[in-house]
């Protein structure tokens, strides 16, 4: 044996080692997106849109492959100035992202560190957890009252180590919300030093009247972030597109993370189109408006619980029996090409969440769970 050839015995010492922490984080799992069964696939899992982008957005992201050669605006300018002209706020005060898991992916890295701790309620987005392990924080999980982030729940456990409090508002995947009293009631009671995070995916599907998405709020207080995504109503998930709204100091302190271009130049010309294009997002409003009723009403005529929702999906629950429970529901769905969204990483086993789509995947979708529960009941 030459020294060519020679063995040698690796242990972790001798290789990269993650940060302590960092293998205990359970990865996010996206909804599932292929099934085994049907003629027809009919993809309710992931809460996207079913009148997909605005024909203006598609042609604006069509028209920048002429230039993929060149670096995007690093500072979303223009983007940015479209979403303040769109919602009436301070441009320099928006910082746009990958997502806007990029902009509470940021926010995390700045106001959290080992020794820390930010709460989130139990049933909240998955990502919270990731982010504040990722910082190398303490996650609290807080309790919620009727699936509902409770406010009380959260102030209790806050301590001298709380640095951030995450709200989905309405929430993921439970499709409940907070009164916007009840926010500011929350926010009144943390502590200055304390960033209230306010998710607002899905504000644009809310219609109640008691109902904010944080806009004001981010734009007077001076320790409150409100995101928004553009992957929802405004259908450009694929492009991955969010950005974030509050005080200077914290968008300053955003941006001195950031990556230098971490906004496409397509996604940015697509998101422009599809603020500007109006009569998309109220057909988007109206479609929601007509089947979320519908949906809910339909699955509770067959005996299942579903839980009220005012964004654009709906939480399902299914009895604890044996050939009936959520599992057994989500493997026959699968098998006639309906995908649902299953709930057990979200400590909701016996639960399955379904995006409103289109009238026929929906139709679809309450006609076998009509034959799911028939055959079970033989």
């Amino acid at each position: 044996m030459n020294k060519s050839d020679k063995i040698v015995d690796t242990k972790p010492a001798d290789r990269p080692v993650p940060r302590a922490g960092i293998l205990d984080i359970a990865p996010y799992v996206p909804g599932r997106s292929k099934a085994t069964g049907g003629s027809k696939l009919y993809k309710l899992s992931s809460n996207e849109t079913p009148l997909g982008p605005s024909p203006a957005a598609i042609a604006a992201y069509q028209a920048t492959a002429a230039k993929l050669e060149i670096y995007p605006d690093g500072s979303a300018a223009e983007l940015r100035t479209a979403i303040a002209d769109a919602y009436g706020i301070n441009a320099s005060r928006i910082i746009c992202g990958n997502g806007s898991d990029d902009v509470l992916a940021m926010a995390s890295h700045v106001y959290l560190g080992p020794g820390d701790e930010a709460i989130y309620s139990k049933h909240g987005f998955n990502v919270y957890p990731i982010m504040i392990q990722g910082a190398g924080a303490t996650p609290v999980v807080a309790p919620e009252k009727d699936l509902t982030a409770y406010v009380d729940g959260i102030l209790e456990l806050v301590t001298d180590k709380t640095r951030i409090v995450f709200v989905a508002n309405p929430n993921n995947p439970t499709g409940t919300y907070l009164p916007f009293s009840e926010i500011r009631r929350l926010h009144a009671a943390l502590p200055s030093r304390v960033l209230l995070v306010l998710d607002a995916a899905y504000s644009e599907y809310v219609r109640r009247n008691d109902y904010e998405s944080g806009i004001e709020l981010a734009g007077t207080a001076p320790n409150v972030l409100m995101t928004r995504t553009f992957s929802k109503i405004f259908g450009l998930a694929g492009v991955r597109l969010g950005w974030g709204y509050g005080p200077a100091e914290v968008i300053e302190a955003l941006n001195r993370i950031r990556g230098p271009f971490n906004v496409s130049a397509p996604a940015m010309a697509a998101g422009i189109a599809a603020l500007r294009d109006r009569a998309h997002i109220d057909a988007a409003i109206a479609h929601n408006e007509e089947w979320l009723p519908r949906v809910t009403e339909g699955i509770r005529s067959l005996g299942l619980d579903v839980t009220p929702s005012v964004a654009n999906f709906v939480l399902i629950h299914f009895p604890e029996e044996k050939g009936r429970r959520a599992s057994d529901a989500d493997d026959y769905l699968v098998s006639h090409g309906i995908i649902l969204r299953a709930m057990t990483s979200y400590h909701l086993p016996n639960a399955l969440r379904m995006t409103i789509g289109s009238a026929e995947a929906n139709e679809a979708a309450i006609a076998a769970l009509r034959d799911f529960l028939h055959r079970t009941a033989r």
